[in-house]
């Protein structure tokens, strides 16, 4: 109880979420069978943020889901960036392409259906930014596509890496989505290429900086 009153508390003390962000968080929690995986209000105003503050012209997203991260991202990019975001579920886009295309911001974000590992390096693209929200149980292997094509001093997020805890629960069964966040987090930690800080934030924000 005392945690859901301190994120309303939060949540009405920070930047208020945009009503066509508002609609789409309730059509995805409607319509879609694992809605909290949207960023949310929180989330959203964090991404939006962090786009101003790095400036990146172009941002990698591996994980569309119902596209309301990337409509957070291209709130922040100037009028020339692009978000370029994947999504492996092709049955995904009946839903999501509506609303990227429907939104204020939606002409700076490429929705593409495909694997991001396979299909982000044939765009050719350095990339400023880059957002890991996909399947879990390959994200070493997503990091390691983010990283290549991600300039010097360029940043990597990392979503649900603290994934509701179980990270640090000897009790909890270790399926192979759990255990692919966890080789993820070790693989981060112990990596000589980047810098790395974990925030408590929902599920787990991890940021990376690329030397």
């Amino acid at each position: 109880m005392e945690n859901q009153l301190l994120e309303q508390y939060i949540l009405q003390h920070i930047e208020p979420e945009p009503d066509y962000l508002y609609r789409l968080w309730r059509a995805t929690n409607i319509h879609m069978l694992h809605g909290r995986m949207a960023s949310g209000h929180l989330q959203g105003r964090l991404l939006k943020m962090l786009v101003q503050m790095i400036h990146p012209k172009n941002i990698l997203e591996v994980g569309t889901f119902s596209g309301y991260s990337a409509l957070c991202m291209a709130e922040g990019l100037e009028e020339d960036g692009r978000v370029y975001t994947f999504e492996i579920n092709d049955e995904q886009e009946e839903f999501t392409r509506p609303w990227i295309e429907g939104s204020p911001v939606g002409h700076k974000v490429t929705f593409i259906i495909g694997d991001a590992i396979t299909e982000a390096p044939k765009l050719n693209i350095t990339f400023d930014m880059a957002f890991i929200d996909g399947d879990k149980r390959t994200y070493q292997q997503t990091y390691e596509m983010a990283l290549s094509v991600l300039k010097p001093g360029g940043f990597i997020l990392a979503d649900n890496t603290l994934w509701d805890g179980h990270v640090i629960d000897p009790n909890y069964e270790r399926d192979k989505q759990t255990q692919g966040i966890e080789t993820f987090n070790d693989y981060v930690r112990n990596d000589a290429r980047v810098e790395v800080v974990i925030l408590p934030l929902r599920d787990g924000l991890t940021l990376i900086r690329k030397h």
